[in-house]
């Protein structure tokens, strides 16, 4: 065979090939995306706790700041409030140590990315799969300010049912 036909695409083992066939066999050949190994991407539960790994520093902040402004009061009830106060930064740590623990049994790593604007920029490794996401600051502060609220709640309605 003369060097012009070598590595052409047309001439294969001394034969003629139509470019259709050879895409075909070079389709058949190749390994399928289903053979491949694809990495696993994070559930809705597990993207929640991802969420919740950010976030709740961020309350637990938040709290220990309000319970701090709560010792400048006057008012006869400024105890109660900063008791209140401790009680839900309590269960806060408790459930930040359990998302915690979920991410390690999960094999989750989050980090932080260091963004100039003024949105929380984080990524995460899950199982050979990475990414990157955002939370702006006003759905920051609408998410947190519903968790806390929530958390009042059932701190709240334990209190009710202890007492009953």
């Amino acid at each position: 065979m003369s060097i012009k036909l070598t590595g052409n695409g047309r001439w294969e083992a001394s034969r003629m090939m139509l470019p259709e066939h050879k895409e075909t066999l070079v389709e058949r050949s190749a390994p399928k995306p289903e053979d491949a190994p694809t990495p696993k991407v994070p559930t809705y539960e597990e993207l929640e706790l991802i969420r919740d790994a950010v976030l709740l520093p961020f309350m637990l902040t938040i709290v220990e700041d309000n319970s701090k402004d709560l010792l400048l009061l006057t008012s006869p009830l400024k105890k109660l409030y900063v008791m209140a106060a401790h009680v839900l930064l309590d269960h806060l740590h408790k459930e930040l140590v359990h998302v915690n623990k979920e991410l390690r049994a999960r094999k989750i790593k989050v980090f932080r990315d260091d963004r100039e604007d003024h949105d929380l920029h984080f990524r995460y490794i899950y199982r050979g799969y990475e990414d990157r996401f955002v939370i702006t600051r006003d759905v920051a502060k609408a998410t947190i300010g519903m968790k806390i609220a929530q958390r009042i709640r059932i701190i709240g309605s334990a209190l009710q049912t202890g007492m009953s």
